[in-house]
């Protein structure tokens, strides 16, 4: 009989070793931007009739309420603004300008190592949102969000691997200024991570005070405008099709300043938006076409995001609900529409209804971040962290999240079927005269770091492991991996010359 120990035994060996090390470099095969669009829950022709009926609306039924300069740079490009207030877009005009978008937009982080290239079908994940709350996994309660969670949820982003972006997921509900509210969320985030961040903008007052604290960071204008490391995500509409006026005055001192966009339609079907899915897109696509006129009118080629963004309705409540199956469908259609016009885009997935991170808040992430990246959706928005229908942040479900999207990543990965993939010859060594097994086989090694991921926190042991481990609890031990990484210091943190200027001129929260 053939002795199998030592292959076993080696086996064994390299799965001791990657579950004692499964941040191994060797052990992670997923990266931020592979390719997905394998799941097409449209067809070609559903496409094209969505596409025709968003033309139709914005010639027919048209935006109202533009900004006086949103007006001049539409009209002057070719809009028609009629008696009613309304500006319409003549189909020629809407197909122009996208023939002038940019499909090539490069996200920056402060550091190199994180750029995002958004073109084609690559699958990018992080927060997003505007939660008024922090979930302590602790005591269940729900209690208001600070400056100091903020800084820590981007710390915390920061070091996970399946976190590619961080754009603010909470309000510092400590700061009453809504100025210096606006500045400290930059701060907070740029200081906490040297990955993207995206921002909003209450005023569009606030705009260069917040462009000269950047330039600061940066190492000045010229710097940041070769690198813009945080884009503008711009509610320029209030739907059903009316500009957001502030909002677009925002867009226009962002994009003067050199900052990438995301044009963001967030209607919610049932409510602000036609109930059916097929109709809350073809909504949401003719509002970011407004937007990709107003943007390329005002200068062409500028970076931005199309950010179709519908949610979902309980019609039964009217109350939102972000981890429907029926979200997930409308966030992998729009994904679609963003490939049909070969766009860089973003869509929301990964909202958990549940209020705390249980199995519901299991099930509801991982539906729409997989479909989202299967639809190979660019900038997957919302994807870890956001509980309560975008009411809660959690800084373990953020943690949690990163185990959750890493395996969605290697759904979006797929099946490789090369010649050597098909693994004939290893079939053939091992049954002709070989062990009979692929067990520690160096195929079977090699694939181990290559093919497969394996989770940082979820656990895989036997029941009879797992009890001699001290039963340990999923989220405990994600409050254990948020206490480490916060006990060290902030790497992302500001030079002290570069620190103290900016504390200087502005009025910094942060300790």
């Amino acid at each position: 009989m053939t002795d199998l120990s030592p292959r076993r035994a080696g086996g064994r060996a390299a799965r001791r070793e990657a579950r004692a090390n499964p941040l191994a470099d060797n052990l992670r095969p997923i990266r931020a931007g592979m390719s997905g669009g394998r799941y097409t829950p449209l067809d070609p022709a559903d496409m094209d009739r969505i596409h025709n009926a968003a033309l139709t609306a914005l010639e027919e039924i048209g935006l109202s309420e533009a900004p006086a300069s949103g007006i001049e740079i539409m009209t002057k490009a070719g809009a028609v603004l009629g008696d009613d207030g309304r500006i319409r877009f003549p189909r020629a005009l809407v197909e122009d300008m996208l023939a002038l978008t940019n499909r090539s937009v490069t996200l920056c982080g402060r550091d190199p190592l994180y750029d995002l290239d958004l073109s084609g079908t690559r699958v990018h994940y992080g927060t997003a949102g505007a939660a008024v709350h922090m979930v302590d996994v602790e005591t269940g309660h729900y209690r208001e969000s600070t400056v100091q969670d903020l800084h820590d949820a981007a710390r915390i982003a920061d070091q996970l691997d399946n976190i590619h972006f961080l754009q603010r997921p909470m309000v510092a509900r400590d700061i009453l200024d809504n100025k210096e509210m606006d500045l400290n969320t930059i701060y907070a985030c740029c200081s906490g991570t040297y990955k993207h961040v995206g921002v909003s903008f209450t005023e569009p007052s606030f705009v260069p005070d917040a462009f000269e604290l950047l330039h600061l960071i940066a190492g000045g204008e010229d710097a940041w405008r070769a690198r813009p490391f945080v884009s503008n995500s711009n509610c320029f509409v209030v739907p059903p099709m009316k500009f957001a006026t502030e909002a677009c005055q925002v867009m226009e001192a962002c994009i003067r300043g050199g900052m990438p966009v995301l044009l963001l339609s967030a209607g919610q079907a049932g409510a602000t938006a036609p109930a059916s899915i097929a109709g809350a897109i073809v909504q949401a696509v003719a509002e970011c076409l407004a937007g990709v006129v107003y943007v390329n009118a005002m200068a062409p080629g500028h970076p931005v995001i199309f950010g179709t963004w519908p949610f979902v309705s309980d019609l039964r409540t009217g109350a939102m609900s972000g981890g429907s199956g029926e979200q997930a469908l409308l966030t992998a259609g729009c994904a679609q529409m963003h490939r049909y016009y070969g766009l860089c885009g973003g869509a929301a997935a990964g909202i958990a209804d549940a209020k705390l991170p249980d199995m519901q808040a299991g099930w509801e992430q991982m539906c729409s971040n997989v479909m989202a990246g299967l639809a190979g959706l660019n900038m997957v928005y919302e994807a870890a962290g956001m509980h309560a229908s975008l009411l809660g942040f959690c800084h373990e479900s953020l943690i949690l999240g990163d185990d959750l999207i890493g395996q969605a990543m290697r759904c979006v990965r797929g099946i490789e079927v090369t010649e050597d993939d098909l693994s004939l010859e290893v079939m053939r060594a091992t049954c002709l005269g070989g062990p009979g097994h692929y067990l520690g086989s160096d195929d079977t090694l090699n694939r181990m770091q290559r093919d497969y991921v394996y989770p940082v926190l979820g656990n895989r042991a036997s029941p009879k492991e797992w009890v001699e481990q001290g039963q340990p609890i999923l989220v405990n031990k994600a409050t254990e991996r948020k206490e480490k990484i916060l006990s060290k210091p902030a790497r992302a943190r500001f030079a002290p010359d570069v620190d103290a200027v900016i504390r200087s001129r502005f009025n910094i929260h942060l300790n």
